[in-house]
């Protein structure tokens, strides 16, 4: 099988760390993989293989012996160096917002719209670490009985903001019970023992970046703007795993029992689904796994066609490196 000089792209972040060992536990078909991240990151260095490997400072030059560039960076840092990129022929799997919405780059789920990964300019985008296990939840249910409206609530880990919104809540619980001051960086009120309704700036219709982007990225990947989708996102005093209450209408009728079933027969989903037993969806429980966890299937009597879930994803690992290396692997074994 060819082999890939493979980057990555903001390796010393939680996902390019993270995306580093998948590369390695997958066995990706690397012929050397170098190591990147803005100035001030750059320095450390990251086991790869065995051997210890340099996280250089990424610039304009580094890119014309690289096949293959995951960008787990943020969107502005995408926004400067990705084109860079592609110009000196590398291809991007970039996980930042700053292409996702493009027409002519594919937003890609690779459960779901593989085939459109071949129809890439040079960058395919990966979505949002809470659009990738709703766009797994929600696409069994479009396929059988086709989505209407879908009213989703997001609880959303500390982890989504690296290690800045780690240490930030825990430093807040620490002062907490020591009795010092609470002191707020990454975020603008205290997140320990708190929940935020704001993630990302807010735009001028009162929604927020995070909540349009989720909206309008399933929108896409189902390839439909028909479908009436709205969203509030939070932030939860959670280090790891993002959470989501699914509010859905679907235009021909179904059963949670029949839902249930063909989820869980669905490519990247696991059901937990017996609450009697206490056993649904848990963030911590999520942590580390590739599947995405659904449960709470029921149905909502309120509506014609209604139905209820509850969603669980590792927002580092399948919300954010795991998909963007399945990716990489469809396209490779496509080349």
């Amino acid at each position: 099988m060819k082999q890939y000089s493979v980057a990555v792209v903001g390796a010393a972040g939680l996902v390019g760390e993270e995306l580093a060992t998948i590369l390695e536990q997958r066995d990706f078909p690397v012929q050397d993989v170098q190591l990147f991240d803005t100035e001030g990151l750059a320095g450390n260095t990251m086991s790869y293989r065995g051997a210890d490997v340099a996280i250089q400072r990424v610039s304009d030059s580094v890119f014309h012996e690289i096949d293959l560039a995951f960008f787990a960076t943020d969107a502005e840092t995408s926004r400067e160096f990705v084109p860079k990129a592609v110009k000196s022929g590398s291809i991007v799997i970039d996980l930042s917002s700053a292409f996702r919405l493009e027409p002519n780059v594919p937003l890609i789920v690779p459960e779901i719209n593989p085939h459109l990964i071949s129809t890439h300019h040079g960058i395919i985008a990966s979505p949002d670490s809470m659009t990738i296990p709703l766009a797994l939840t929600l696409h069994p249910i479009h396929v059988r009985a086709r989505l209407k409206r879908v009213v989703i609530s997001t609880y959303q880990a500390v982890s989504e903001n690296g290690m800045a919104g780690i240490e930030e809540l825990e430093r807040q619980v620490l002062n907490i019970f020591n009795h010092k001051d609470i002191l707020c960086q990454t975020y603008p009120h205290q997140i320990a023992f708190n929940c935020l309704p704001h993630i990302g700036n807010f735009t001028d219709d009162d929604n927020t970046e995070t909540e349009e982007f989720i909206r309008k990225e399933l929108q896409k990947i189902f390839n439909s703007d028909t479908i009436g989708i709205s969203v509030t996102a939070a932030r939860v005093p959670v280090f790891h795993g993002h959470s989501a209450s699914v509010n859905i209408e679907t235009e021909k009728g179904v059963y949670a029992t029949e839902v249930g079933f063909y989820l869980d027969e669905s490519p990247g989903l696991k059901v937990i689904d017996e609450p009697y037993e206490n056993l649904y969806p848990l963030a911590i429980e999520a942590v580390g796994e590739d599947e995405v966890l659904v449960g709470r299937v029921r149905e909502d009597e309120s509506v014609e066609n209604g139905l209820n879930l509850w969603v669980t994803t590792d927002n580092i690992k399948k919300g954010g490196a795991l998909n963007a290396v399945q990716i990489g692997e469809v396209l490779v074994w496509n080349d």
